[in-house]
């Protein structure tokens, strides 16, 4: 009797295949490998677009000023780099500066007015303000100036104020840090052409012309010392023979004429002394200022003033440590910027009454 069963016998080799489906792992790593892929695609892109944010705003080389605050932020760094056309993105910026930073690169950006190109990317214009390219502006004092010019001139080239300045120049700590005892820098403030950037502070600026007058001064100061003059006196002669004339061939008779003077025990009686000391000179001496009492006034006080009264350049230094074999005493001005010397008083007052009161005879 047959079974109702289909019974497959035990000795045939043949089975019967089941179908199944990948398995789990397949499944995970095809997975695995899509989101790689497509990581790389995003990062790829990424990339790229960081790479283009970082890029140069402007294909042009040109100069663009900006001013980074003492103490700015790098958002705020970037913002001001952003908004004056130097970067094309302040977040890229900002992100530039924390990779160079978990690199351990030198990030420390400089404060003050600095001279930046948009041609440069990302990457040269972090360079550039950590080395600090600043612009820096001619500053100009002229022989003969005093304290009161330069504490003017300061401030008109926007360094900070005329006041600050002047109160700077009598600070006594500020001027015996700078090598000197005086009671100020008047007469130091050496006149020169000097180049400042507009972060350059005031004490910077007074130092860097008293570094200049030393560095003139080394120059003289044995001459000096063997002519038995201390620095002093010979900036005090050497601003008032400044003051005295413009003309570079005086200089010389105009510091020997003192110079005998001085030998003989007479005044100097020079009026750019007495006008120094004057509080509100209005532009016209009168007799009664040159016998107001004053430190200055060399019409009354024998000898040389207690200082300097304005700003000496160094033909000025020179003229006192060189000058003229003469025996002249006297000197009045000719009205043409030039001066007539003489040797005795009588000499003296014909050349006053000719060139000062207009009498020809």
């Amino acid at each position: 009797m047959k079974s109702i069963f289909n019974i497959v016998p035990k000795d045939k080799k043949s089975k019967e295949k089941i179908k199944t489906g990948p398995s789990l792992f397949s499944r995970i790593m095809g997975f695995t490998g899509l989101i790689l892929v497509g990581l790389l695609i995003f990062g790829f892109v990424e990339v790229l677009n960081y790479s283009q944010k970082l890029a140069p705003p402007e294909e042009t080389s040109r100069e663009i000023l900006v001013t980074i605050p003492q103490g700015a932020s790098y958002p705020q760094i970037a913002s001001l780099l952003y908004e004056a056309g130097v970067i094309r993105d302040a977040d890229a910026f900002v992100l530039a500066i924390r990779i160079k930073s978990r690199l351990r690169q030198q990030v420390g950006i400089k404060a003050g007015e600095q001279a930046l190109d948009p041609s440069k990317n990302t990457w040269e214009t972090i360079a550039t303000l950590v080395k600090g390219n600043f612009k820096f502006y001619p500053f100009t004092i002229p022989e003969g100036w005093n304290m009161a010019d330069i504490s003017r001139a300061v401030e008109a080239s926007g360094f900070g104020s005329a006041q600050d300045f002047w109160a700077l120049c009598h600070d006594q700590e500020f001027i015996r840090s700078l090598g000197l005892d005086t009671n100020t820098l008047e007469g130091y403030l050496f006149p020169e052409t000097y180049n400042f950037p507009k972060s350059m502070s005031q004490r910077a600026i007074a130092k860097a012309m008293v570094d200049q007058f030393f560095k003139i001064w080394n120059k003289y100061e044995a001459e000096a010392a063997a002519r038995g003059l201390t620095r002093n006196e010979v900036v005090t002669l050497a601003s008032i023979v400044e003051k005295e004339t413009g003309v570079a061939s005086e200089r010389p008779l105009i510091a020997a004429v003192f110079f005998n003077r001085l030998q003989k025990k007479m005044r100097l009686q020079t009026d750019p002394t007495v006008i120094y000391g004057l509080v509100n000179f209005d532009g016209n001496l009168t007799r009664r200022d040159l016998e107001t009492p004053h430190p200055y006034n060399t019409y009354i006080i024998d000898g040389l003033p207690p200082g300097p009264i304005a700003s000496p350049g160094e033909a000025a230094i020179k003229a006192v440590l060189n000058p003229s074999k003469t025996k002249h005493l006297y000197f009045v001005s000719k009205n043409d910027g030039t001066h007539h010397f003489s040797e005795t008083l009588a000499e003296h007052n014909r050349m006053v009454a000719q060139y000062q009161r207009g009498n020809t005879s």
